[in-house]
């Protein structure tokens, strides 16, 4: 039971809205989805590359069509603002046992990209890792057991491992309601997954008091590992906030620091969120509004940081800040 409200909260001034937003919409997709959001995005081979999650249904009555008719998108771009998008999606698993793939999130690890995802069974929710070349054909490696998503990689292996960020969902032990935290695995080969340790608990962040989870997989800077998350209030004074009857989260992105050496340590915090729905695409006419989903974070050579996010669950967006000015707000803990 949530017994507190967290009221009124802001972005930082230090990150800033590109005036192209949404960089994506579903009015920029051939085949007509209704939603397009939650995308992973990544330096890869010369090129900005963005892998992005499809919703289909009727935005004049407000309905979603059935989950099965969720699959990823595809787009390309030269500066990371303006993008070429596939003319078809890039994958819907077909499997008898598989509802729905949603909610990718890429890495580029030793030359090769590799993509996280969520899947829905009809046995529960898994997190995937495939890898690919392409963007048309996917090698599956490593699928969880129910309940974890929101799975993102480090670019790079630490201690000579492979590490990630995940966010299982512990309903049984958490007394029957959302209280997801952020954990931490590693992994030899990419395939098989231990040595799991809480990361950031949902407690320990000042702006949410329903869940938290990872947002875009982490860069390297010389201060440690930045690294976004999401964070999720729940109020329920909260009446109509989009397709459904009533929407009563709001989803605001945070940001931290993580040791180089060992990343289940935190280096530092912002105590505030880092974006938080404000803008007119991220609290009305979505599907879910004021949400906002990071998914792809790039630190360009300029020290520019490009965090592409969702918004509304129905847009893709891109906000933009000095990395030197993120490090100092996570040490501050401002």
């Amino acid at each position: 039971m949530i017994d507190f409200t967290i009221g009124n909260l802001q972005s930082s001034v230090l990150v800033h809205r590109h005036p192209a937003n949404p960089i994506l919409a579903p009015r920029d997709i051939p085949y007509n989805p209704a939603m397009v959001f939650n995308a992973g995005v990544v330096k890869y081979q010369g090129k900005y590359v963005m892998v992005f999650r499809n919703d289909y249904g009727d935005e004049v009555n407000q309905t979603i069509l059935p989950h099965t008719t969720t699959n990823l998108g595809l787009a390309f771009s030269d500066d990371g603002v303006k993008w070429e998008v596939n003319p078809f999606p890039c994958w819907s698993w077909e499997d008898e046992e598989v509802i729905r793939v949603y909610d990718p999130r890429l890495t580029v690890i030793e030359g090769k990209c590799y993509m996280c995802f969520a899947v829905d069974t009809k046995h529960g929710l898994r997190g995937g890792i495939a890898a690919t070349d392409d963007f048309s054909s996917f090698e599956i490696l490593s699928l969880s057991v129910p309940d974890n998503r929101n799975m993102v990689l480090f670019p790079e292996r630490i201690g000579g491992k492979y590490v990630r960020l995940e966010r299982p969902f512990p309903v049984y032990s958490r007394h029957g309601i959302d209280r997801f935290d952020m954990w931490m695995s590693d992994s030899p080969d990419l395939r098989y997954w231990g040595n799991s340790k809480l990361v950031l608990a949902v407690e320990q962040v000042p702006f949410a008091n329903d869940k938290i989870g990872p947002g875009a997989p982490p860069i390297k800077t010389d201060k440690g590992w930045l690294t976004s998350f999401h964070a999720v209030d729940i109020d329920s004074s909260r009446g109509k906030n989009g397709w459904e009857e009533t929407w009563k989260k709001r989803y605001t992105a945070g940001i931290m620091l993580l040791d180089l050496v060992d990343p289940s340590r935190i280096v530092g915090m912002s105590s505030s969120p880092l974006l938080a729905p404000e803008a007119a695409y991220e609290i009305d006419g979505g599907f879910r509004n004021h949400v906002i989903f990071p998914g792809g974070m790039i630190l360009e050579d300029s020290g520019e940081v490009k965090i592409y996010y969702g918004a509304a669950d129905t847009v893709e967006c891109l906000a933009t800040a000095d990395v030197d000015d993120l490090i100092r707000l996570c040490l501050e803990g401002k």
